[in-house]
């Protein structure tokens, strides 16, 4: 039976929802895919649901092929596998928490390393039984600070997440690369553009790591490429090229000097080619240290100060800083009263040297290497030291990725200039190695009869987020334009007019479709005009419509391309076969 409008739990909108920030959101809202419960929370209606079950048979399809098997796991889940590894605490207030009448914790699902892992445990012990691939699609909770643009990143979300167990780094290897081909084939399938970038794992732990980026000019992740060699990275797993060492046996001895009225960078420099100008060139913004003050607490509540040492001419990325830092987080210190060796606005590596305050650190960008000099404060209001140079005259206690990452700079892999684009995460893929196995006790014995920790892949899919991913790439001024494969119907056919002829003629078409092997979603509406039928049918976005109206009088219907906007008049008999024709060749 074709869906019939007429009795489709369906509601069309002429408006865009209040709420709504990318075209995905405001379509998959208005076309009657998808409706808001709350916040980051929303009901999948008919016709999101079969694109959401579309997205999860490519998914599944792929999975099988490698050999990886599904299960599935509950998704309210205890304490105690998460306080083994850690993160009950790591994910701090980003889980939802909940107690039993008994008042047992529990939480509700985000992820599920540790049940994979425990799962493997329970019933495998030798080499073997490895290697082998687990998988499940499966509801997620996430307690989003900021749940935003529809089922793009919400509070609940459906995810496919798999992983590999193997006895050593070889065969983790070989699962990774099965995974990323497997990948290569899911997204090619979904029907978006993406690329594939080097990535941090995060609070997941683990080595290697790439995401599959959806590109998309409103995309929440930016990323960088190369377009002489091809490198490309998410900006969090950028890393600078580190300079060779200088030779600063020519700077003069640094000096403190009174800057009156510099409150910016920019200020600074003028003074500074007024009054100190510099033998070889004029200074510039990059040649000033800026020292960022930001308090980072860890998911116990324990905190500390860090300094962070940046040239001027660049700001602290947020994204990069927090991925260096997590599972901790941070926030601007602003509390210099408890430290009062730290002068705001004039802080310079002399507080921050061997002397500076318990419970502070000291990090610098990768560029700041020895025998590079600098003007930075001198820890006094009003005046600035110039000509400081690194390993002379200063040091830190280590370096840090956490500068923000600009077109033009130098590509880690090649040398040559990045240029910036934006992306949708849409998958993750790492190798985990030995981390929830070893806080889990996952060993097996290998060939020598001795125990060996298993080491772990682990590769997420967002399925839900794919719906609107593949939604932000295929719409129009009109509405959704689904690719084929994951259209919620083959064919649209709109009966328009008040004959009965044309909706006896559409149901007989529509009978045709469904014989041959085709979904048909079939508006049988009756006193609703033709005008809001073509529009439903635009917005709705099924890639071929088929219009029986007034054409039916000499013996035609038309045909419509949704993705091209071409149509072209048929011979009503012929209507099933070149429907097919075009169905079967798309």
């Amino acid at each position: 039976m074709p869906m019939r409008m007429s009795t489709l739990f369906l509601r069309t909108l002429r408006e865009d929802p209040a709420d709504a920030e990318v075209p995905s959101h405001r379509l998959l809202v208005r076309a009657g895919y998808i409706r808001r419960v709350s916040p980051g929370i929303y009901t999948w209606l008919p016709l999101g649901l079969k694109v959401l079950r579309r997205v999860e048979t490519i998914v599944r399809e792929e999975m099988d092929a490698i050999g990886a098997q599904e299960l599935l796991f509950p998704a309210l889940l205890p304490r105690e596998p998460y306080e083994a590894t850690g993160r009950w605490t790591e994910y701090g207030p980003n889980i939802f928490r909940l107690k039993d009448r008994k008042d047992q914790d529990y939480l509700l699902g985000p992820t599920h390393e540790e049940l994979f892992t425990l799962a493997v445990k329970d019933l495998y012990s030798s080499y073997k039984d490895l290697p082998v691939t687990l998988y499940q699609i499966q509801t997620k909770y996430r307690d989003e600070a900021r749940p935003r643009a529809g089922v793009l990143r919400g509070r609940e979300f459906v995810m496919k997440d798999a992983y590999s167990f193997d006895v050593d780094d070889a065969g983790l290897a070989k699962s990774y690369d099965a995974q990323r081909e497997a990948y290569v084939r899911i997204f090619d399938r979904l029907g978006f553009h993406y690329v594939i970038v080097e990535a941090m794992a995060g609070a997941m732990g683990g080595s290697k790591s790439e995401e599959f980026l959806a590109t998309a000019e409103n995309g929440e992740d930016t990323y960088v490429r190369c377009p002489h060699c091809g490198y490309a990275a998410n900006v969090e797993a950028v890393r600078v090229p580190v300079p060779d060492a200088v030779d600063a046996s020519g700077v003069p001895a640094a000096h403190v000097e009174d800057t009156p009225d510099t409150p910016t960078i920019a200020s600074l420099v003028e003074l500074l080619d007024a009054r100190f100008p510099r033998d070889d060139r004029p200074w510039a913004a990059g040649d000033t240290l800026k020292n960022v003050i930001v308090k980072v607490t860890q998911p116990d509540g324990t905190s500390e100060v860090l300094a962070i040492g940046v040239p001027g001419d660049r700001e602290v990325d947020d994204k990069r800083l927090s991925a260096q830092l997590e599972p901790a987080t941070y926030e601007i210190f602003d509390d210099f009263a408890s430290l009062p060796q730290l002068v705001k606005g004039y802080i310079g590596p002399g507080a921050l040297g061997a002397d500076k305050p318990a419970g502070v650190r000291y990090l610098l960008d990768p560029r700041v290497v020895d025998g590079t000099r600098w003007v930075t404060g001198a820890d006094q209001p009003g005046h600035h030291v110039v000509d400081l140079v690194k390993g002379r005259d200063f040091d830190a206690d280590g370096t840090i990725e956490a500068a923000e990452v600009r077109v033009g700079d130098a590509c880690p892999s090649c040398g040559h200039g990045l240029e910036a684009a934006r992306g949708i995460e849409m998958g993750h893929i790492f190798q985990l190695g030995r981390k929830y196995a070893e806080s889990l006790g996952l060993k097996v014995l290998d060939e020598n009869g001795k125990l060996v920790t298993v080491t772990m892949g682990s590769y997420g899919v967002g399925v839900s987020r794919a719906v609107a991913a593949v939604a932000e790439g295929n719409h129009d001024e009109l509405g959704l334009v689904w690719p084929r494969q994951l259209s919620p119907a083959d064919v649209h056919v709109v009966a328009t007019g008040k004959d009965d002829a044309v909706f006896l003629k559409a149901q007989e078409i529509c009978q045709g479709l469904e014989a041959a092997g085709l979904e048909v979603l079939y508006d049988d509406r009756k006193g609703v005009s033709p005008g809001v039928k073509f529009k439903d049918s635009e917005l709705i976005g099924v890639p071929t419509i088929v219009v029986v109206g007034r054409g039916l009088a000499d013996g035609e219907v038309e045909i419509k391309d949704r993705r091209s906007g071409e149509r072209r008049a048929v011979p009503v008999d012929d209507a099933v076969r070149e429907v097919l024709a075009e169905v079967r060749t798309a």
